[in-house]
């Protein structure tokens, strides 16, 4: 008898013992902590932490003023736009001078300008933006009887005090300045550096555009007029300074000195589509190849 209750009792405390050591091991274990469920204070899981798709580009641009960069301008707006079909831009001309009022005025969202903006803009908040190099000419009709023109000839014709072409070589024939009105950058860069900052005649005929200055010379028996090289064709005749034809090396090594440099101005740093377009004009891409297509020269040629 003694022996049986030694058996099942050390039997019971052997169970016993053993579901002691399940209960305390069950006890012990901690949760597994949810890797769906983020920490208190946290704002996403991992996969909430991926960068937000590139907005895309929508609005209207508008850039006004000079009419020697208008070809280029125009060009970039047409590419700029099919590759951004929710952004408008809309190019006008008017000269240099109404891109510079436009754009501090804020009528316009970007200047163009021939010509760097005057200590009247100097409180104005504006941010240039270079675009190009545009060499001009001196241009005359065809029925002109010379193909080089001095500096100090030019002078003299541009300010009224040659009259006929005899004078400089061609035949005896009545000089017909064609002007651009006082707004004109590239009227300011021939005033600049043709005349030395002096005067031009009041004589002649004045054209609102560089377009139209060409058309009028190309038409007009004895004329002469300043366009910027993408509007020369063959009807009629660019001529040589001081013996020296436009072209990129010539202006990079300085022995052609007709060009002016090409400005996008913007009130305030450029933001949005406006900062997109002026960005494309300026890429690496449109400067290598579209600007010399369209007969202008990298922005940045003159760069020492």
């Amino acid at each position: 008898m003694l022996k049986l209750f030694t058996k099942r009792g050390f039997s019971f405390a052997l169970i016993a013992i053993l579901m002691m050591g399940v209960l305390a091991a069950c006890g012990s274990k901690t949760a597994a902590p949810d890797t769906k469920t983020p920490a208190a204070g946290s704002s996403a899981t991992t996969t909430d932490n991926k960068p937000e798709p590139a907005k895309e580009l929508s609005g209207t641009v508008t850039a006004s003023g000079s009419s020697a960069l208008l070809p280029l301008v125009k060009q970039a707006a047409t590419e700029f736009m099919e590759k951004n079909p929710k952004v408008t831009v809309n190019v006008t001309a008017g000269g240099s001078g109404t891109g510079l009022k436009n754009v501090a005025d804020g009528t316009s969202d970007i200047g163009n300008s021939d010509i760097e903006a005057g200590p009247e803009y100097k409180d104005k908040g504006l941010v240039d933006h270079v675009a190009a190099i545009a060499p001009f000419a001196l241009i005359v009709n065809k029925d002109v009887a010379i193909d080089n023109i001095t500096k100090a000839q030019a002078a003299d014709i541009f300010m009224g005090k040659i009259t006929n072409w005899k004078d400089v070589g061609g035949k005896d024939a009545k000089i017909v300045v064609v002007h651009r009105p006082d707004s004109s950058g590239s009227k300011a860069l021939v005033k600049q550096i043709v005349l030395d900052g002096k005067e031009f005649t009041k004589d002649g005929v004045t054209q609102e555009s560089s377009g139209a200055v060409a058309t009028t010379v190309a038409a007009t028996s004895g004329s002469i007029g300043y366009v910027d090289t993408p509007y020369i064709n063959d009807t009629l005749k660019a001529l040589t300074f001081e013996g020296v034809a436009f072209s990129k090396d010539a202006i990079k090594g300085g022995k052609y000195p007709l060009y002016g440099v090409e400005h996008m101005y913007t009130k305030g740093e450029a933001k949005d589509a406006v900062k997109a377009f002026i960005d494309y004009i300026t890429s690496p891409d449109f400067q290598g190849k579209k600007v010399e297509e369209l007969k202008f020269l990298p922005a940045d040629l003159l760069k020492k």
